[in-house]
């Protein structure tokens, strides 16, 4: 995909960040329609393809493609899927290569000894070794994602192992970085989670008994599912008709990194991931702010969806009244996670509309999640000026990106952050306000109430990262013109 649009916008890596699903029961039930309920509460963590594999006593059906959740499965493609007792979903954005169903998942995988369906969140940072190990082996890719390449190493070690879930467990010593994963075989659903815990995961039980693992607890929540509990780093928890168990080889190995910017940004703030609200954390972020960065204004604002909450906070600490200055079209995907800044700069103009009676002639406050590539919050400072702001103080939930994320959150590489390239008084001419005020990245354990630097992922604000950088990047080479192949 080609982007002519800023010096902030040249994408140069693939990088995603996804929701995964599962449902088991021991009965034969309508698991496609439950899955598509799940995935739909999930659609904020990809809106780019969506996929289900429904398991019928062995037999795969399954069905995935490019769009949102409401508009790939139709009743008639849901019905076309069938019942059974397992089935899972998934949904995905990606920034660069082909953004159709080539890459969506799950991955549904045929050996010797089965079948096998994969889904899966996070990025490897050793996926460009494993991936040229594969291939020299000569094993065939269909794809540019990591998900295939996890599918090829544990279809490796199944093949001389005795279970699916030992393959996976021999499979783990292999993978590094973040990854999620719910995996389904002929008779399991198992779920997955890397030993840093950097993506969240967890399950729960429906009244029937049926068992849910959803990458966030809303998803439990709009299918009637009690939570149970998260699923450890390391931790391989399997479900079959026998019960509920967990093999614990890969856990306690290292200190746990759950990744911050999914309280900050990724999240639904009505989730709760390892104990924590998110909505709670979100509060903190914007109470942190009103204290390291007070101003004289009239209202404070908080940019939907993921600011309102910090908003509200930072309404609260500073006793500067909140109001409602924007309103959002429901229909309009996540400008964040949107594949290209032209689509980014679009979806801005369309995805929201000031209410100008609440900033006409006043001193705004503006809180949102984050600052990235700063294209987007300018413009939406030029609304708040159209619409006869007389300031406009802009207020960051997250530190200043100054790191590229190798763990599936895009923020790819240095060249792309407004931060690295700008001092605080440059970003503010450019973006066009009178103040800016980051979040203290030595605070954000207060999000949480951990420790500083303990239990959490902050790699792309101060550069501590949790495991190895990765040697390359390159996923999309196919995808790519002769001449814009690197030269080796």
């Amino acid at each position: 995909m080609e982007n002519k649009t800023g010096e902030y916008e040249k994408m140069s890596s693939l990088r995603e960040e996804c929701g995964v699903f599962g449902v088991f029961g021991t009965e034969t039930q309508n698991v496609a329609s439950t899955t598509y309920y799940g995935l739909f509460a999930l659609q904020h963590r990809g809106q780019e393809s969506c996929g289900i594999v429904v398991n019928d006593d062995g037999v795969f059906n399954y069905y995935k493609d490019a769009g949102l959740v409401n508009d790939v499965f139709t009743p008639e493609i849901l019905e076309e899927l069938g019942e059974g007792n397992m089935a899972i979903g998934h949904v995905r954005y990606g920034t660069t290569g082909k953004s159709d169903r080539l890459n969506s998942q799950p991955i549904v995988v045929n050996h010797h000894k089965g079948r096998m369906a994969l889904a899966h969140n996070g990025n490897l940072v050793n996926s460009y070794e494993l991936r040229q190990e594969l291939e020299a082996e000569g094993s065939i890719f269909h794809t540019t994602s990591d998900t295939e390449v996890i599918s090829y190493i544990i279809t490796k070690e199944r093949i001389k192992s005795d279970s699916i879930e030992a393959a996976i467990d021999a499979a783990m010593d292999k993978l590094k970085g973040a990854y999620s994963l719910v995996v389904m075989s002929p008779s399991k659903l198992i779920a997955v989670r890397d030993e840093l815990g950097m993506r969240p995961l967890c399950y729960g039980q429906k009244e029937d008994g049926t068992y849910i693992i959803a990458s966030e607890t809303c998803a439990l929540d709009s299918v009637s599912a009690k939570y149970i509990r998260d699923i450890e780093p390391g931790e391989i928890v399997i479900f079959e008709k026998d019960g509920v168990r967990s093999i614990r080889d890969h856990c306690n190995k290292q200190p746990e990194k759950l990744c911050i910017f999914e309280y900050i940004y990724f999240a639904r703030p009505d989730s709760v991931i390892e104990g924590k609200s998110v909505h709670e954390a979100r509060l903190k972020a914007g109470a942190c702010l009103a204290m390291e960065h007070p101003v004289q204004a009239d209202v404070v604002i908080g940019v939907p969806d993921s600011g309102l909450d910090a908003a509200i906070g930072y309404s609260r600490q500073s006793g500067i009244p909140y109001g409602i200055g924007f309103i959002k079209n429901k229909y309009i995907g996540r400008t964040f996670i949107a594949p290209g800044q032209k689509v980014r700069e679009d979806k801005v103009r369309i995805k929201l509309n000031v209410v100008a009676d609440t900033v006409r002639g006043k001193r705004v406050v503006l809180v949102d999640d984050s600052i990235v590539r700063g294209t987007t919050c300018a413009r939406i400072v030029r609304l708040l000026r159209e619409a006869g702001a007389t300031e406009v103080h802009m207020r960051s939930s997250a530190p200043p990106f100054i790191n590229p994320c190798y763990y599936g959150t895009d923020i790819d590489s240095k060249e792309n952050l407004i931060a690295c390239k700008h001092t605080i008084p440059e970003i503010e001419k450019i973006i066009g306000v009178e103040s800016l005020g980051y979040l203290d990245v030595n605070h954000l354990n207060m999000l949480i109430g951990k420790a500083p630097g303990e239990g959490y992922c902050h790699a792309c604000f101060s550069g501590e990262y949790p495991t190895e950088e990765p040697s390359s990047s390159i996923k999309n080479k196919f995808e790519k013109k002769i001449s814009e192949k690197e030269e080796k």
